[in-house]
């Protein structure tokens, strides 16, 4: 009995570790195009800020947030995952909600900058927010 169970468990170990039909997949930052945030926080509280973004390809999915924190700094961009080597149908005003939650854990004000793209130089651009907080 205990070489079966050996054996099945090599079995399922080798084949969850197979390719699935080659897809691969770039990694990119969209646009953030309008923001749902407090205008003041109340500090120990948690809040739902809220993004859209547009989704530009029926190849394009949500992967995860990009997000950096400088002191009271908050940088944020959505990170979408391409399905490449596939048809992609573009879909322009396929506009996306998407949120996450936030606890203020000190005093003073943040600053969030949205990601926006880049100009035509090449810089980032972003959507900026100052949120003060209160006791």
């Amino acid at each position: 009995m205990k070489k079966l169970i050996t054996l099945l468990s090599l079995f399922f170990l080798f084949n969850s570790c197979t390719p699935d039909n080659n897809n691969d997949y770039l990694f990119e930052l969209l646009p953030v195009q309008s923001v749902e945030i407090p205008t003041e926080f109340t500090l120990g509280e948690t809040y739902q800020i809220k993004m859209y973004y547009i989704r530009p390809t029926s190849c394009h999915s949500f992967s995860s947030y990009y997000y950096d924190k400088d002191l009271n700094v908050r940088t944020i961009a959505i990170e979408s995952a391409v399905l490449q080597g596939s048809t992609c149908e573009d879909t322009p005003t396929d506009l996306v909600e998407c949120s996450f939650n936030f606890l203020v854990t000190s005093n003073g004000s943040y600053i969030f900058k949205f990601y926006q793209g880049q100009d035509a130089n090449g810089e980032n651009i972003f959507l900026e927010y100052e949120v003060p907080v209160t006791n």
